[in-house]
């Protein structure tokens, strides 16, 4: 059965907030020399919330481990020795060299009662049958989805190590009622179901949790899987950094932050100033449950439109939450001006995937003297490729290079796709 309909008032939700961040301060500082050496004589006690903003940010830089501090390359914010921690998983690797982050048995359990925010929104019930497709390495999104499923009372059917077409016929043995992948690896999946004449709509699938990378709260996206596959989609977003912080809706595109585990602040792109309401904003998060690899004031990178409107609360035992209209729009990072023009890769896939022919695309970026150039990459007919550069032209307001190459170019990734490739530090003259 899902949740009853549960809120709460926002105040009473920031009683709450800041009761459990002091409870996070008094115990992890005493042990935790990294935020110790950091914060200096920041305060380690909150009398408001507002006070947050007085302690240091947090970036993935300073979760480099330094040259001297271990053998093992773990992410230099944790509280305990090695030994105190019950789970190993790496960061993905998309910005910057993979972290390793650890988390002892209490935090785990955090994890997967933070989990079930997405699982309510999924409607997920007990003997439900969730299907994962994705190969199961270090990645923390892959085990935290299984093991939420399996702590919600679902038959969970891995698919690890098996090839699409075989994971199609799983898919038609086990009939789930859930399935669990990324957005890109969804629309390949369709596209060999296609192939193989399979009907996926008639398989009986409610729910499909996309994860790992932006496009779960895309329009055109969304409609195609939910049309492909028969089922509401439902985004969800988080990090091994921070944990399962966002979850979407089936009605409505975007993602709210789990606010009963994360507090949200929203930051100006590369500045310390808060950001007004509907400004493309960073996201900053605070973890309140993970005591282990405590994340306090962490920069995702992440670019979001804030919304605060209480309207948008959804059912859920995890009462009240900020919405992100269209979920995570791009990275800090990955953005491009080009001819004066701020653009964002999120923005070249909403008009690409506005194109049911495209399958596989990726964004090459370059540097010309001191412009930033792009070419998009489509696996398609060169008809297409000219539509595509004309919506391109006619929404961003600029010409960018457009080029049709052979389909299989491209190989389909079960993972974050990387569809970005960066080259703007081979720079030329």
């Amino acid at each position: 059965m899902t949740a009853e309909k549960k809120f709460v008032a926002r105040q009473d939700l920031q009683r709450g907030q800041l009761a459990r961040l002091n409870e996070l301060l008094a115990k992890v500082l005493p042990e935790n020399r990294f935020y110790a050496d950091r914060w200096g004589g920041a305060p380690r006690h909150l009398k408001s919330l507002e006070q947050l903003s007085e302690l240091p940010l947090l970036t993935k830089t300073d979760l480099r481990p330094t040259a001297d501090a271990t053998s093992l390359n773990l992410a230099a914010h944790h509280s305990y020795p090695v030994e105190s921690y019950a789970r190993w998983h790496r960061t993905s690797g998309t910005h910057g060299a993979p972290l390793n982050v650890l988390d002892t048995a209490d935090d785990w359990r955090w994890w997967i009662e933070t989990w079930q925010a997405v699982l309510d929104a999924a409607e997920v019930r007990p003997g439900d049958r969730a299907v994962m497709l994705f190969s199961f390495g270090p990645f923390i999104g892959f085990w935290s989805a299984y093991e939420a499923l399996a702590a919600r009372g679902a038959v969970v059917v891995p698919a690890g190590g098996l090839s699409t077409s075989a994971r199609l016929q799983l898919l038609l043995d086990a009939r789930p009622a859930v399935i669990g992948c990324t957005p890109s690896y969804a629309l390949h999946v369709l596209a060999h179901a296609s192939a193989m004449q399979i009907p996926l709509p008639s398989l009986g699938i409610r729910s499909l949790i996309v994860a790992g990378e932006p496009g779960g709260s895309l329009p055109s996206l969304r409609d195609r899987l939910e049309q492909g596959f028969g089922a509401r989609v439902i985004d969800h977003a988080g990090a091994t950094e921070v944990g399962p912080w966002g979850v979407g809706r089936p009605e409505l595109p975007g993602l709210h932050v789990i606010e009963r585990e994360f507090i949200a602040e929203f930051l100006q792109p590369d500045s310390n100033r808060p950001a007004a309401e509907g400004e493309l904003s960073e996201l900053v998060l605070t973890a309140l449950g993970r005591y282990g690899a405590p994340a306090i004031r962490y920069r995702t990178g992440d670019l979001v439109l804030p919304r605060w409107n209480t309207d948008f609360a959804i059912p859920s035992p995890h009462d009240h939450w900020v919405w992100l209209e269209g979920g995570v729009r791009g990275r800090v990072d990955d953005m491009l001006v080009i001819r004066g023009v701020n653009i964002f890769p999120s923005s070249i896939e909403a008009i690409v995937r506005q194109f049911p022919e495209i399958g596989e695309y990726r964004l090459i970026a370059r540097r010309r003297g001191q412009l930033d150039e792009l070419t998009v990459e489509l696996e398609c007919d060169p008809a297409t490729v000219e539509r595509i550069g004309r919506a391109l032209q006619a929404q961003l307001g600029l010409r960018v290079e457009t080029l049709a190459i052979p389909a299989g170019t491209m190989t389909a990734s079960e993972g974050k796709a990387r569809r970005f490739v960066d080259l703007r530090s081979e720079s030329t003259t």
